[in-house]
């Protein structure tokens, strides 16, 4: 058998669970050689939430941060997640933007592209695939696990075989909840692997503490890589730690290989690294919370709920919003709670709770969900609740992509307008995605988030239910979370 290949996922998911995707691109660049060195089989290391991350609290160009780490990076390929048609955001983008991006993120070091959509229509992943291919890259699709009634193994491997011909070069199960038991990563790698004869990498996390068993599961059932985090970054809502999965796996037929000694030598520089980001870190980040088993719902997902109603001075409304999750993804057709359906699923149901009468306040983003915006829902749709939400309108039954003009000829237009002139393909990208920040970071006027001053509001913020009020708004299409607190009141980004 062959050696257990390991992912490590400190730059990106790690650092996006638990510090809010905060790490600044130099502290990656120090230990970035270091890392190198390990043997890993990848660096997840871009995508997800850092890229806007990036632009707008860390004033980093994320581009930059891609090139920087290729150039000190050397024999370990880059990795990144890509939301399929939604790219790096949290709507559909038309073609001619995917296929830019893909193009551009290839050349400025990306060797991975690990492709996913959060209602795992592959509708909305066949361009960003091909253009991966396009760019000869490695091209990894990846099936969001979840369960439900129209979730099986044996949907799942369904899903495996159309990667495969749609071209793919191995094979991801995304379980970003964290819910596989060792039993259920047992069957599912199982399946998979007889489905697709490809390489399968197995991804979850640690939330309901069961990340590490199911992660060994997956090997012993023929997984030929997994993704792991650096110990001081693992745990929680993190993945298995990196030195633990080694440990377990040596002196075994799927052995890694990799040195335990220089792994310990890189711990202590990520120990540093933690308590310089602590101010970011959310202590339940790191706990281990047995409802995503019930819930489903991500420790991110419920960490931003939690603090939504508390903001609003309704934190005792959490067990309802909690049974609200179920009862909205069932009449949603069961979407995997992952970016953007989760943002959906989360924020009508806290609506729900909060309005007293369940879509009495039917949000935006929730109407262009039932209106097959986002894609095609794995289950059917409540129909009750599809003509309360809809009106007299009718859902679209195409790509949602198919429904939008190219857009970059007209993006190069008014970010010339906004002052713009001389710009770069990524430049364009930035601003495509997210206008706002990305316009403030190229005129100069982003502001660096200080570590400091995190520290001291966080030491100077209210007592929990302190009044106060929390809103999704949006500006340009870009969303924006503001709160606004009782006079005197220090707000916590």
């Amino acid at each position: 058998m062959p050696r257990t290949r390991i992912t490590e996922t400190v730059f990106r998911d790690a650092n996006q669970s638990l510090i809010q995707s905060r790490m600044r691109t130099e502290d990656m660049v120090a230990v970035a050689a270091d890392l190198d060195r390990v043997g890993y089989h990848a660096l997840e290391v871009w995508g997800g939430a850092t890229f806007e991350a990036s632009l707008r609290y860390l004033n980093e160009d994320p581009w930059q941060r891609l090139r920087d780490l290729k150039r000190v990076v050397r024999d370990t390929p880059l990795q990144m997640l890509l939301r399929g048609q939604n790219l790096v955001g949290y709507k559909s983008y038309p073609d001619d933007v995917v296929r830019l991006f893909v193009e551009r993120a290839a050349v400025a070091g990306v060797d991975i592209f690990r492709i996913y959509d959060g209602l795992n229509d592959l509708r909305n992943m066949v361009v960003p695939i091909r253009a991966a291919k396009v760019a000869a890259r490695h091209v990894q699709g990846a099936i969001c696990y979840t369960t439900s009634p129209v979730h099986t193994v044996k949907s799942f491997a369904a899903m495996a075989r159309e990667l495969v011909d749609l071209g793919c070069d191995s094979i991801c199960i995304k379980d970003m909840a964290g819910l596989n038991t060792p039993g259920d990563a047992t069957r599912l790698v199982t399946a998979v692997r007889k489905a697709a004869d490809l390489p399968v990498a197995f991804h979850t996390h640690c939330t309901s503490g069961m990340g590490p068993m199911a992660a060994l599961a997956a090997v012993d059932a023929g997984a030929d890589s997994i993704d792991t985090a650096i110990s001081p970054f693992a745990w929680g809502a993190s993945q298995p730690p990196t030195e633990s999965m080694v440990a377990a796996l040596d002196g075994t037929r799927r052995e890694t290989g990799l040195d335990i000694q220089l792994l310990s030598e890189v711990k202590v520089k990520f120990e540093e690294l933690l308590v310089k980001y602590e101010p970011y870190l959310e202590r339940s980040a790191q706990q281990t919370d047995t409802r995503v088993a019930t819930y489903q719902v991500p420790a991110w997902m419920l960490q931003r709920i939690e603090a939504d109603l508390r903001q609003q001075g309704a934190e005792k409304k959490l067990p309802d919003v909690l049974e609200e999750i179920p009862r909205v993804r069932a009449e949603m057709g069961y979407p995997p709670l992952v970016t953007p359906a989760s943002q959906v699923v989360g924020a009508q149901a806290v609506a729900n709770v909060l309005a007293g009468e369940r879509y009495d306040n039917v949000l935006p983003e929730t109407h262009d969900y039932f209106a097959g915006l986002f894609g095609q829902p794995p289950g059917k749709l409540d129909q009750a609740v599809r003509r309360h939400v809809m009106r007299d309108q009718e859902p679209i039954t195409v790509r949602p992509a198919d429904l939008l003009d190219p857009m970059l000829d007209k993006a190069r237009k008014d970010l010339a307008k906004a002052g713009i002139r001389k710009h770069s393909d990524e430049d364009l990208l930035s601003f495509i995605l997210f206008p706002v920040a990305a316009l403030r970071f190229l005129r100069g006027e982003g502001g660096e988030e200080k570590i400091e001053k995190r520290k001291a509001a966080r030491q100077q913020a209210p007592a929990e239910g302190g009044g106060g009020a929390a809103y999704t708004v949006e500006v340009d299409g870009e969303r924006f979370e503001v709160k606004v607190l009782p006079t005197g009141a220090v707000a916590v980004a």
